[in-house]
């Protein structure tokens, strides 16, 4: 058995490095899936409801819009999560990528000032 931790020796093959990145994008990742959730569930129940469809009718497009931001947003982080953590090559392109989603959904959904 070569270099086992029991022995005081680890293989350089084993040896894990800290990813401060990878945590980031994950946190990124982890919410932009819980928010796709979240609407995806509320959408579902709008659909559910034929006999209040007057009342959210209004809602449907904005929420459908929202929803596919948010679902863009998932896949970006996640294409970008796994490009750093398989070390590919394309992860700089996903990491810019994110940034851009990132910057997007903030300007789509930032409130607007009433100057």
């Amino acid at each position: 058995m070569r270099g086992s931790p029991q022995q005081g020796r680890f293989d350089t093959e084993q040896i894990i490095t800290m990813r401060p990145l990878a945590m980031l994008i994950g946190i990124v990742m982890g919410s932009a899936v819980s928010m796709s959730m979240g609407l995806a569930m509320t959408l579902a129940v709008f659909l559910m409801l034929p006999d209040q469809a007057a009342r959210v009718g209004e809602e449907l497009w904005p929420l459908a819009r929202t929803l596919t931001a948010m679902l863009v947003l998932t896949a970006v982080a996640a294409a970008s999560f796994y490009g750093e953590l398989r070390d590919r090559r394309w992860r700089g392109l996903a990491h810019g990528a994110l940034v851009a989603a990132l910057a997007a959904t903030a300007w789509l959904y930032w409130p607007r000032s009433r100057i």
